[in-house]
């Protein structure tokens, strides 16, 4: 049983950062892949960042890719999303997950938080 725990999210403006952490509980964080998703309002729950047990390997959306990274610490039980550059289309509430295996898929992770908000204004 994991517990995940976001915060770190608000009002930022475009071309701001803001840096998400997920806190869990539970001993075996370690063994879990851990993604995070956003949702934005009339919208599809969306893949954003998924990262292995370890943090040796990291995966991106494309929409994401060379301004979001995921980084984890194991030791502290915490995953991360460093948000730069951001826009205002990446507005939405995000989650993190945690699940067996990595997928980009929502339905491949068992644990989820209850999400911060991310609002970024142009």
């Amino acid at each position: 049983q994991v517990q995940l725990v976001e915060s770190g999210g608000g009002l930022v403006q475009a071309g701001g950062s803001l840096r998400l952490s997920c806190a869990a509980s539970g001993r075996t964080f370690s063994s879990y892949a851990m993604g995070w998703f956003r949702q934005a309002p009339g919208k599809e729950r969306e893949f954003v960042a998924g990262i292995n047990w370890s943090g040796s390997r990291t995966y991106y959306a494309d929409s994401v890719k060379g301004r979001f990274t995921i980084s984890r610490d194991n030791a502290k039980n915490t995953v991360y999303l460093q948000m730069n550059s951001l826009k205002p289309e990446d507005t939405a509430v995000y989650y993190c997950a945690a699940g067996t295996y990595y997928s980009s898929n929502p339905g491949g992770y068992g644990y989820w938080g209850q999400g911060t908000q991310v609002t970024v204004s142009s």
